[in-house]
């Protein structure tokens, strides 16, 4: 047996170089680099490694390792999980800072390779610099914290545990079902050994990533349930987009007239202009699509993990009669909430159905109501993002604004805070691609190294972040990044000086304002100073410039367009309007006993609505 003499790190990155994917018809690599921040437990091994491959997997340097790992989610998930990117961190710090991100790829299902360095296998020099000691168990380390939150885990202890271990991260990685971070981690010194590998485990490896077929019963039950129905909706998550099942879903809804509803992540598998969308669901969604949410007597969910802000917190779903077929590649997902389950691939399971359905048709005035909702849902949407010439404008109108300058070729990209709620009620998106909230963990400080990863992944788009002012001062230090490395990003920063969106849920569950908003927080006696975004993006490295008002923004925009690097604009915006029209029930726990009325009047609401929840 042909055997090459490697150091495990040096196996390591040679073996990641050998994987390809078949994309579009085109074998490309599977990863398209790794993000790395060096230390004393990573550098001398791995980065030597990495060094020397440089042609093969390329190395990005990052600012801060959880959100180099954000920009390496990001970048798969703009790639359909057929892409992915490696992130290596140094041991202590280095590697607690990605747990974050990790816990974020775990909830929304999206590849990542975790590679943090680990403290001495051997113990020899323990405690070295930023070891965890744990007084009664050695072998417990900070990469300990990776365990609940990776699909997969592995100490590398021995270089020759790579042989077996290498191959089930990236099956984990790969499988449509169990897709979500893999983390092997990797003691200094073990990473430096090393160990005659046979030449066979390096060859070039095109991988394709498995398609579940429907199992006949399952198929046949929804089959029987679709055929009842007079008035069906359809629930469509990111599994469609994953599915590479956009287009799928538009025929099926199209040959069956199903209106068509999105959640979060499946928002954009649809055009807004298709005869069929209805738009957003849920907490956060369009009075249309909760409306049919509310008559609908079976609900076909496609792909969608059914999170408590698409259901409602599963009040929405109203009638006792409803059925409710989780077509779902995942049998944890698809045996939600009592479902029928059709546990298969999104794409696969559709065309399944419509090809046993025939010429089935769903209820001809069922649909014209639906398309009544969603054009009074669209004159709602055009006047709560209009203009109307206010000094401190809303988010609403921001996102109109941002929206209109998009167009065909832009890509929207937001995290956390209100913005997402009012993206997902009012953006209108042009189709897939053009919408990418990560909102599975609500994660601040996504958004800017989201966009890095967006645009890494789609040059070819016009990427617009927009990011509140809390978010930025999390998160800002990726622009630095994407100036460096040459992917521009429009980042629009929407300072309403504070937590906005938190400050509104605090009175609306009877509290007090208090910690949120800059003015009601511990400050000194002149008060918080007014952040200048503008100058702390220039002197990042971008162009930047402060507006005021909806039309100075358009016209930043434009400018914005025609730059070749990132452009940075900020603006006030009033921190206390959301938009009223449309949305669910969301269970917020509210306290049973409290001095403030306010907070007794919001509990006997709570009670009320919690009774509509289906156990």
């Amino acid at each position: 047996m042909s055997t090459i003499r490697l150091t495990m790190a040096q196996a390591l990155v040679k073996y990641l170089a050998a994987q390809y994917i078949e994309l579009d018809g085109e074998e490309v690599p599977l990863f398209a680099g790794t993000f790395a921040i060096f230390g004393h437990g990573n550098v001398a091994g791995l980065g030597e490694a990495l060094y020397h491959a440089q042609e093969q997997l390329p190395t990005y340097r990052a600012h801060n390792e959880q959100t180099m790992a954000h920009a390496a989610i990001a970048y798969a998930k703009a790639k359909g999980r057929r892409q992915m990117m490696a992130v290596t961190s140094s041991i202590g710090p280095g590697a607690a800072n990605m747990v974050t991100a990790a816990a974020l790829a775990h909830t929304n299902r999206l590849p990542l390779l975790l590679l943090p360095g680990d403290t001495f296998a051997t113990r020899e020099p323990d405690p070295v610099l930023q070891q965890l000691e744990h007084f009664n168990d050695p072998t417990i380390t900070v990469n300990d914290c990776f365990r609940p939150v990776s699909r997969y885990f592995d100490r590398i202890m021995r270089p020759e545990q790579l042989l077996t271990s290498l191959p089930q991260a990236i099956a984990t990685l790969l499988d449509p079902e169990h897709c979500g971070p893999a983390t092997l981690s990797l003691p200094q010194d073990v990473q430096t050994f090393s160990y005659d590998y046979p030449a066979r485990f390096f060859a070039r490896r095109v991988h394709r990533i498995r398609r579940p077929v429907p199992e006949a019963v399952e198929l046949d039950e929804a089959l029987a349930a679709l055929r009842g129905a007079r008035q069906p909706l359809i629930i469509a998550g990111g599994g469609v987009h994953y599915a590479d099942a956009c287009q799928t879903l538009d025929r099926f809804a199209r040959d069956h007239g199903i209106p068509v509803a999105e959640t979060q992540a499946g928002k954009g598998a649809l055009p807004d202009a298709h005869p069929l969308s209805v738009g957003a669901i849920g907490v956060t969604g369009s009075a249309a699509a909760n409306r049919l949410a509310e008559q609908a007597d079976v609900i076909l969910a496609v792909g969608t993990r059914l999170q408590d802000f698409t259901t409602g917190s599963r009040a929405l779903f109203e009638r006792d009669d409803l059925t409710l077929v989780a077509l779902n590649v995942g049998r944890f997902d698809s045996a939600k909430h009592h479902a029928l389950p059709l546990t298969c691939d999104a794409r696969e399971g559709l065309e399944g159905l419509t090809a046993a359905l025939g010429d089935w048709h769903a209820n001809d005035a069922w649909r014209e109501q639906a398309g009544s909702l969603k054009r009074e849902w669209d004159e709602v949407v055009t006047r709560v993002t209009a203009d109307h010439g206010l000094p401190l404008p809303t988010d609403a109108q921001v996102i109109g604004a941002v929206n209109r300058q998009a167009g065909e070729d832009g890509t929207v990209v937001c995290a956390a805070g209100g913005l997402p709620g009012e993206l997902h009620k009012l953006w209108q998106p042009a189709g897939p691609g053009s919408y990418h909230v990560e909102y599975g963990f609500s994660c601040m400080g996504y958004e800017i190294a989201g966009g890095l990863g967006v645009k890494m992944a789609r040059p070819e788009r016009e990427v617009f972040v927009m990011v509140g002012d809390g978010s930025y001062l999390m998160h800002n230090s990726e622009l630095a990044t994407s100036v460096m490395l040459g992917h521009k990003l429009i980042v629009v920063v929407l300072d309403n000086r504070g937590f906005g969106c938190i400050n509104r849920l605090q009175h609306a569950t009877g509290g007090a304002g208090f910690n949120n908003l800059l003015e009601d927080c511990r400050t000194v006696p002149e008060g918080a100073p007014k952040t200048d975004f503008a100058a702390h993006a220039r002197a990042l490295g971008c162009q930047a410039e402060s507006v005021s008002g909806i039309a100075a923004l358009k016209a930043a925009l434009v400018r914005a367009r025609q730059a070749s690097s990132t452009y940075v604009i900020a603006l006030d915006t009033d921190p206390l309007p959301s938009t009223a029209e449309g949305g669910a029930w969301w269970d917020v726990a509210v306290p049973e006993v409290s001095e403030r009325e306010e907070v007794n009047t919001a509990y006997r609401g709570y009670v009320e609505a919690k009774a509509r929840q289906h156990r």
